[in-house]
């Protein structure tokens, strides 16, 4: 089983003969709208999808999709629907996005929250995400984060867009996986409190869990703060030795 992160949230997860992509956005670079306009926003995306994948883009055979409505273009955009639609590619999702899901003409499999849903023979699990908190929360879309269990695999928790709640600290004590993909952005609107883990909170998750963490949302929208170089250099300020930090194409394996 092996994760090759395509650009900000979008990765594909490896298994078996299967190649899950998650949270399709596609477009080219600067062909989607700003999220920052003081203090240098851009069009986004940032940067091209890496050319690694054009070379896996035809063996996608399954999506999964932590949140996609109030305009999260950067879990699915145009091109991402279009992608999964034209190659009617099934997807996994929240069972509360079932309804807009199959309006763009997407084939869905609602995964239910608070029991363990079937996953090829596996399962995996629905754990809350909190896109923010105080007043800009109220205008986010708070999806969720899925823990995936596979027979012989590592566990693998992808966290979603969420700053670090009680709720996730009290899951991660619990089952503490042996990977979790997280946020560390830290985005940020030109108002408002950030909506994805905060510098701290990216530390503070380091220390609780006893597992890997791949960092991903960085380098490439314009409302994400930390980028890649200032996480390694608090990775090494505070001897954080647990967190992966690939670029965009990189495969990271996950074994035991």
């Amino acid at each position: 089983m092996k994760i090759t992160q395509v650009r900000n949230a979008t990765m594909i997860l490896s298994y078996k003969e299967h190649n899950i992509l998650i949270d399709p956005m596609l477009a080219g670079q600067g062909k989607l709208p700003r999220l920052r306009y003081l203090g240098g926003g851009s069009p986004n995306p940032l940067v091209e999808l890496p050319e690694k994948f054009d070379e896996i883009s035809n063996k996608v055979d399954f999506a999964l999709i932590t949140h996609c409505q109030k305009g999260h273009f950067d879990h699915l955009d145009r091109r991402g629907s279009s992608f999964l639609r034209q190659r009617k590619i099934p997807v996994f999702s929240n069972a509360k996005d079932q309804t807009y899901l199959n309006k763009l003409g997407l084939l869905t499999t609602p995964l239910k929250r608070y029991m363990k849903n079937n996953f090829f023979d596996g399962t995996i699990e629905l754990v809350n995400a909190r896109h923010g908190i105080g007043g800009i929360s109220f205008l986010m879309e708070h999806g969720v984060g899925y823990f995936i269990r596979l027979p012989q695999m590592p566990s693998l928790y992808i966290m979603g867009d969420t700053v670090l709640t009680d709720e996730i600290r009290s899951f991660i004590d619990a089952e503490q996986p042996d990977y979790i993909v997280a946020p560390t952005g830290m985005a940020k609107f030109d108002i408002g409190s950030p909506i994805l883990l905060t510098e701290k909170e990216t530390i503070e998750l380091s220390k609780l869990s006893r597992g890997k963490i791949i960092a991903n949302h960085m380098d490439a929208l314009d409302h994400c703060r930390v980028s890649r170089s200032r996480l390694k250099g608090l990775m090494a300020e505070y001897s954080l030795r647990n967190i992966l930090v690939p670029e965009d194409g990189e495969s990271i394996d996950l074994g035991f």
